[in-house]
């Protein structure tokens, strides 16, 4: 009889307008929906014996307060924080508390983008970071975080 390792679990959280993809400015962000997203993701996720956590939220202090709960209950998180990553020292230092890997991920590359979204907070609190890929960058992500799970 075989005996598989029990699966890791992942939170991938979003913040805010991440639950209007698909809406919002498609031909930036894409056509999928967070819903579909996380299909795509938990699906991802089993390739690499992980349990995905996929949660949202547009409110700054309910993504603190999602960090922490990664933290105390999750292996690590794949955190998509939007617009608070160019904006957000409360994220930034949530995510500094935590003692689980953390990979900042974003659809697009926010560094190619308004010069607004030069300013990245999060950059000196994660473990690494995915920007630019689309959709395929939350693959890359799960991936990423698989390795450092292992």
């Amino acid at each position: 009889m075989s005996t598989s390792a029990p699966k890791l679990k992942v939170m991938i959280l979003g913040g805010p307008n991440l639950g209007r993809l698909g809406l919002r400015e498609p031909d930036i962000y894409g056509r999928m929906t967070w819903e579909e997203l996380e299909v795509r993701c938990r699906s991802w996720g089993e390739e690499f014996n992980l349990e995905i956590d996929f949660v949202q939220d547009d409110g700054e202090g309910a993504l603190v307060g999602l960090i922490h709960r990664a933290s105390d209950q999750t292996d690590g998180l794949i955190l998509n924080a939007a617009a608070y990553t160019h904006t957000s020292v409360a994220i930034r230092d949530a995510v500094a508390a935590v003692d689980i890997p953390v990979i900042e991920i974003h659809l697009t590359n926010p560094t190619a983008r308004e010069e607004f979204r030069q300013t990245n907070l999060l950059a000196g609190v994660v473990n690494a970071g995915v920007f630019g890929f689309g959709i395929n960058g939350y693959r890359l992500a799960i991936e990423g975080m698989a390795g450092l799970l292992s």
